[in-house]
């Protein structure tokens, strides 16, 4: 089991969370598919769950609190020692402050934020909360990826918050490069033709397979089939309530691999 009991380092992504129109179903869908216990939050919370696995946080669950709200999916939260600091960096960078930096209780103080290819992020400074203590483990959070119409752009965006280093994996059909700190790949970074820019969430799977069908049956709909890579089997799919997420299976578990 990949635990963590610490706070995560500056740029590391930490947290991954969604606002959801039906919190039932939502809270149904994800317990169903990956093992997840979801109680509802407290009013001082709004409602915000943080569902775990293992008895250990894996993500956030909210309910849509206006009806006229928009619903960004799954957003991915980047650690940082100083919310305030990263927030006026990212107005520097070009990037936008859409939330700007506020206490959530004693468990943290927060901020969302956009590049400057529109990809919504969090940032979150811990305290009592330090994000998901459980990871790449199935059912858990396990990677993390900027997907953006401006790549070059966008690597000198979050360098400039992070002081990152990438790994270029790149070939002549796509852009790609891992996200690194101290030597060491935290998530990636991708080029894509077309909108929207995004932030994408993966999620560990035991068989890539068996989890789309579950999908299916679920409710959710199916983006991109389950294919092999050199990093695992993945695929893409939606919840029952249309938000995008992926899943992967480590190339050890792929029978195929």
């Amino acid at each position: 089991m990949a635990t963590r009991d610490t706070a995560w380092p500056a740029g590391t992504p930490c947290w991954v969370d969604l606002t959801v129109k039906d919190f039932d179903e939502a809270a149904k869908f994800y317990a169903s598919l990956f093992g997840w216990s979801v109680s509802p939050g407290g009013p001082e919370t709004g409602g915000y769950a943080v569902a775990t696995k293992e008895g250990r946080p894996v993500a956030g669950l909210a309910p849509q609190m206006d009806p006229n709200q928009p619903l960004p999916g799954w957003i991915t939260s980047l650690a940082t020692d100083d919310v305030d600091d990263t927030t006026r960096k990212i107005h520097d960078a070009g990037g936008s402050v859409v939330v700007e930096p506020m206490d959530v209780l004693d468990l943290g103080r927060f901020a969302i934020a956009s590049d400057p290819a529109g990809a919504v992020f969090g940032l979150w400074q811990a305290r009592k909360h330090i994000g998901f203590t459980l990871y790449n483990v199935p059912g858990a959070p396990c990677w993390n990826e900027n997907l953006g119409t401006e790549w070059e752009l966008n690597k000198a965006f979050y360098k400039a918050l992070f002081d990152y280093s990438y790994g270029d994996l790149s070939t002549d059909e796509f852009k790609y490069a891992t996200i690194d700190l101290n030597g060491r790949p935290v998530g990636g970074i991708g080029q894509v033709s077309t909108g929207p820019s995004m932030w994408k969430a993966y999620f560990h799977s035991a068989n890539t397979d068996v989890t789309v069908g579950q999908v299916k049956e679920l409710g959710g709909t199916v983006v991109t089939p389950p294919q092999d890579s050199p990093y695992g089997r993945m695929a893409t799919v939606t919840d029952s309530q249309g938000h995008t997420f992926s899943v992967i299976q480590d190339p050890q578990d792929n029978p195929q691999s």
